[in-house]
């Protein structure tokens, strides 16, 4: 009844979209608003279609779907598996936590099934290893290796996980230029996840913001996907902000200060939308607002069109729904928060990325494409965005950290209600469900576990000294309250990707390379530019991008390449790697490089020639600087890191490893990420894919 009852309320989300009228429907913009246009059509077609088949095939569909799932589960060990999913949570400080007697739910979870540090993937970051997690395959395999990729044209950084461009071709008619065909929207990520697996065996799975799954596949389940969805921009998430002060000397990093016009007590400003490709030169869309004297208690008040809102000091704005008109009848919706920083002497207003809508989705952000609708009916509006908790804005300073903590534990909140509501659907089959305040969390407020970091100079250290000592309590309530909602045919996992360290000291890759001679510049010496804007490709050998990657500029594969495959390939990279086992911060007397691997020694499959040359394993404390992410040079190859972002994991893997509980006794001492996938179709008693790397850790014997 409970499955009849879910698939009635798709349905009814599916016939609602059916009656909306066609200037409601929306679809992705980021590209510009023709990609509105084309999803619009598209949309309302796929879902009279598709209402049209549940109508007429659901009887018969059922039945199939119920033998299927029947005859699948007989083979099964368990009904059910769940598996949470925190980014980063450290098992060093979970174990010193637990023994302070903070964490009795993991506690308990480890002594009565098991507590093991799990292995990370190389590079120690999230996209890459939650693609291992969730096809149990190397990098290699997956082809995830990193955030950022070079384009081998351009040398340029580009999302590896994901890729979204507006059709190819359009149809001039007046001012409007209507889009031919459909958008594209490419998943980088190879493969294939356990849950698609399980699916082909009849198992239902609930799959949650688990990162990488954009743009969602389709398999025999519910999906909302995570990392790598874009806001409504087309950008990984542009905070604004709203200031009249001139002087104001915030430097903004992934975001945008926007000017206001202040009239008396009124001010006047806009928000900025995406590029409207609808219409020749149609440029940014632009929605107006004014802010007034507050009524009702409230300190101001935002008006947008018709539509009026009132703003406290300091406090978060509900979920605010935002409408730009493209034309013909097209509207881009989005989703966004206002937090009123300041009214006097000057006005201060932050405004979070502009979500996508998901109770009309301008994008596929679920599977099928009405669970998102189903969720924000039944919840109320959520977070979208990939990155969803804005880093970027209290890095700028633009929020304080008691403002940042708020956010994330709202969105935490919603992740939970969502969590919930899947496990009392998912009666039988999977569960898996990632939160990200884990992550999120550590990064802003590592610095106050270390009394000598960098980022401390100058700034309060015990406000929230506890910040991280709160997040790991509360995730201890989370297993607890999940656990009273699990029946002994239940398999529960409580996993992190990877651990946390403090980072402290910057190291700039591509100005050591430039220093060593593997690296030549048009300029006499780095200028701090970005995206290899100083570098002379005619000369150079070598280039570092990401966080950890360096590439050869190889003859035949980049654009300029001038290495020759084969022996001078070799001694470049026996060089580099020789190289930067010296190198050495004089400051504090350390070897910054704990490791440097050949791509061609760690992984196996067929995308290994995609991956970074050589990555780089550096000892804990230092990372790739901020620039080297994205192609810059600085002057020094260290530099303090007295950012807010005073935590991380891009270290050297064996250094930084994830956490595994489980309330089964497992089967290794060395669990690693890959073997999720692989144990979890084993307990199900679907075949594990031969092109897996990893291991069942609950082999039936051991059961």
């Amino acid at each position: 009844m409970r499955t009849v009852r879910f698939l009635l309320i798709v349905l009814a989300g599916l016939t609602l979209g059916l009656l909306l009228p066609p200037q409601a429907a929306q679809a992705y913009v980021g590209p510009g608003a023709g990609f509105a246009f084309v999803g619009s059509l598209f949309t309302m077609f796929l879902t009279f279609v598709v209402v049209f088949f549940v109508f007429l095939t659901w009887p018969i569909r059922w039945v199939i779907r119920s033998f299927k799932g029947r005859k699948a589960l007989r083979r099964s060990r368990v009904k059910r598996v769940v598996i949470l999913g925190l980014d980063g949570q450290d098992p060093q400080l979970t174990e010193q936590f637990m023994d302070e007697g903070i964490l009795p739910n993991f506690k308990r979870l480890s002594e009565e099934g098991c507590f093991a540090r799990l292995q990370t993937t190389c590079l120690a970051e999230s996209p890459v290893a939650w693609s291992g997690f969730q096809t149990g395959c190397n990098p290699g395999k997956h082809k995830i290796f990193d955030f950022l990729v070079p384009n081998r044209k351009s040398y340029l950084p580009e999302l590896s996980s994901a890729q979204v461009a507006p059709p190819s071709r359009t149809l001039p008619l007046g001012k409007y230029r209507i889009p031919l065909g459909k958008p594209s929207i490419r998943m980088g990520r190879k493969s294939q996840p356990f849950w698609k697996t399980l699916g082909d065996y009849g198992v239902f799975s609930s799959i949650l913001r688990v990162p990488i799954t954009f743009p969602p596949e389709k398999f025999r389940g519910v999906l909302l996907s995570a990392m790598c969805v874009p806001d409504l921009k087309g950008s990984q998430g542009m905070f604004f902000y709203y200031s009249s002060d001139e002087e104001d000397g915030k430097r903004i990093s992934g975001g945008t200060k926007i000017p206001v016009e202040r009239t008396g007590n009124v001010v006047r400003s806009y928000i900025s939308g995406p590029d409207n490709s609808l219409v020749k030169d149609g440029g940014e869309m632009r929605l107006p607002f004014e802010v007034r004297p507050g009524r009702n208690g409230a300190d101001a008040e935002l008006v947008i069109g018709k539509d009026r809102h009132p703003l406290k000091l300091r406090q978060y704005t509900p979920y605010i729904p935002i409408h730009f008109k493209a034309g013909l009848g097209i509207k881009v919706r989005g989703l966004a928060r206002f937090y009123l920083l300041e009214i006097k002497p000057h006005f201060k207003l932050y405004m979070t990325p502009l979500n996508i809508d998901p109770d009309k989705p301008a994008l596929p952000i679920s599977h099928p494409f009405t669970y998102a609708i189903y969720l924000a009916k039944t919840q109320g509006p959520y977070a979208t965005l990939g990155l969803a908790e804005d880093t970027n804005a209290l890095k700028s300073g633009v929020i304080d950290e008691e403002a940042f903590l708020e956010q994330t534990y709202d969105i935490h909140e919603e992740r939970e209600k969502m969590l919930f509501d899947a496990i009392e659907k998912t009666r039988r089959g999977c569960v898996t469900c990632v939160f990200d305040i884990t992550d999120r969390i550590q990064h802003m407020f590592y610095r106050y576990l270390d009394s000598d970091h960098p980022a401390n100079r100058g700034r309060d250290t015990t406000k929230h000294k506890d910040a991280i000592r709160d997040l790991y309590r509360n995730m201890d309530n989370l297993v607890g309250r999940v656990r009273a909602k699990l029946d002994r045919d239940t398999v529960l996992m409580v996993m992190s990707d990877h651990g946390f360290k403090a980072f402290k000291r910057c190291v700039n890759l591509n100005t050591w390379l430039y220093q060593n001679g593997f690296m030549a510049l048009k300029v006499e010496k780095p200028t701090g530019e970005e995206y290899y804007q100083d570098v002379d490709w005619s000369k150079t050998k070598a280039y570092a991008l990401g966080f950890g990657g360096i590439y050869l500029n190889l003859a035949g594969r980049e654009a300029h390449g001038i290495v020759q495959p084969g022996e001078e390939e070799q001694a470049v990279k026996k060089a580099i790697i020789e190289g930067l086992k010296q190198l050495r911060d004089e400051d504090n007397r350390v070897d910054a490089v704990r490791e440097v691997y050949d791509k061609y020694n760690i992984y196996s499959g067929p995308y290994v020639r995609e991956a970074p040359d050589l990555i780089v394993g550096f000892r804990l404390g230092y990372r790739t600087s901020v620039k080297n992410v994205t192609g810059g040079l600085c002057e020094k190859v260290f530099e303090d890191n007295d950012y807010d972002w005073s935590g991380d994991h891009n270290f050297n893997p064996p250094d930084v490893p994830g956490m595994l509980f489980c309330d089964r006794k497992i089967a290794t001492d060395s669990p690693s990420i890959i073997d999720i996938a692989p144990t979890v179709l084993d307990l199900f008693g679907v075949p594990v894919p031969p092109y897996c790397d990893g291991k069942s850790f609950l082999p039936a014997e051991e059961k």
